[in-house]
């Protein structure tokens, strides 16, 4: 068994570097060898050349009017219904999540701020990069970009930081900038990119595929931030808004490498992924009635057509409203409860109702998507 686990011996090294990360969890408990090996730089930097299966969602409430942050963050795995609400207690102080990519997951300090810092963490093998934080603020756009194919190197897990800013000219005129740290340097920077727009950022995704962080906007357009070269570029959403009779409600997410964009409406729930980005072109992937989703659902959905449209006229707090999105699987809040929506089966399960997340808030939550990852970190303790 100990000769099995050597780092010198090919055999186990390529059998056990196949497997996905929940599988060699366990294995780490075999012998000291296979925990060695499992746990080598070397042994990691080639398991993480496959793609990691969606492992669930981390879940966070936001109050409307209150500006203290709610401090519960709860995770939901996608395969069996268990909600967990420890998964951060490793961290020195309690914090607000703002971005997850490929195992790891960028958090910031709650306020009322005592210790202002931004956080990358790997939740799996609890460690952690506190990075200083000179102009703090609560603003949830933060993004992280952290690909596990090209990131990860025998001595440093690289990864960047992206701080998406918006200011106005004294003509009125909105722009963002791109404030950027990387791991390699330990150092903030500001990019000399700005794009020019008007829309302010939607919800908290800053979603990382292909390369580039996506943002979704209030507007009919989408930022997008080049990590490598720099460049911003704004695209057009598949569908304007005007053209409904009621406000649709839609987010955006990742499937193999692809941009998606989800949308809830009158006219039902259609999910796009994005073709060409310099034309803006969408390619419609699922498309379903609202009649028929009820239909489907019948146990859980009556006159949801009626519901949709009426309760847009009394409350600002959409009835269907989609959170987010990863690998074909829909996070929705119907009502007042929780959904997972797998779209290529049409398979609805209950995640719970939203008391169950802690504090009760009228406004959108954050909703990441994780997947697990082996990658190490360390411990930096403050970076410049």
């Amino acid at each position: 068994m100990a000769d099995f686990g050597c780092l010198d011996t090919d055999i186990p090294f390529d059998v056990l570097s196949r497997l996905q990360t929940k599988d060699l969890l366990g294995l780490k408990c075999v012998s000291k060898g296979w925990k060695d090996l499992i746990s080598d730089r070397s042994f990691i930097q080639a398991q993480s050349q496959k793609k990691e299966p969606l492992s669930g969602f981390f879940f966070q409430q936001r109050h409307r009017y209150c500006p203290d942050d709610i401090k519960t963050i709860t995770y939901f795995p996608v395969e069996r219904n268990r909600l967990q609400q420890d998964v951060f207690a490793f961290l020195p102080q309690d914090v607000v999540v703002l971005a997850s990519c490929n195992g790891l997951v960028c958090c910031r300090s709650c306020y009322p701020f005592e210790d202002p810092a931004i956080y990358v963490c790997n939740p799996l093998n609890s460690e952690w990069w506190k990075l200083d934080w000179k102009e703090p603020g609560k603003e949830s756009f933060i993004a992280l970009a952290f690909n596990p194919f090209q990131d990860i190197s025998v001595n440093l897990t690289n990864f960047k930081v992206v701080r998406p800013r918006q200011f106005e000219t004294e003509q009125e005129e909105a722009y963002f900038s791109f404030e950027i740290y990387a791991s390699g340097t330990r150092n903030w920077k500001l990019s000399k990119e700005v794009c020019w727009c008007d829309n302010s950022l939607s919800k908290n995704e800053g979603i990382f595929s292909g390369g580039i962080l996506h943002w979704l906007t209030d507007g009919d357009q989408i930022l997008t931030f080049n990590v490598e070269n720099e460049l911003a570029l704004l695209i057009s959403t598949p569908l304007p808004a005007g053209e409904f009779n009621s406000r649709p409600h839609a987010c955006i997410g990742e499937s193999e490498g692809q941009l998606y964009y989800v949308l809830i409406s009158e006219e039902g729930l259609h999910v796009w992924v994005l073709e060409d980005y310099f034309d803006s072109t969408w390619s419609l992937k699922y498309s379903k009635t609202l009649a028929q989703i009820e239909k489907e659902h019948s146990d859980i959905m009556i006159n949801l057509y009626n519901r949709v449209m009426l309760w847009q006229r009394i409350d600002d707090r959409p009835w269907m409203d989609p959170l987010a999105f990863k690998d074909g699987v829909l996070v929705v809040r119907i009502s007042n409860t929780i959904y997972l929506y797998h779209v290529d089966t049409s398979k609805m399960e209950e995640v719970g109702e939203t008391s169950k997340f802690g504090a009760m808030s009228w406004v959108s939550p954050i909703v990441l998507p994780y997947t697990m990852s082996l990658v190490p970190l360390g411990r930096q303790l403050v970076s410049p």
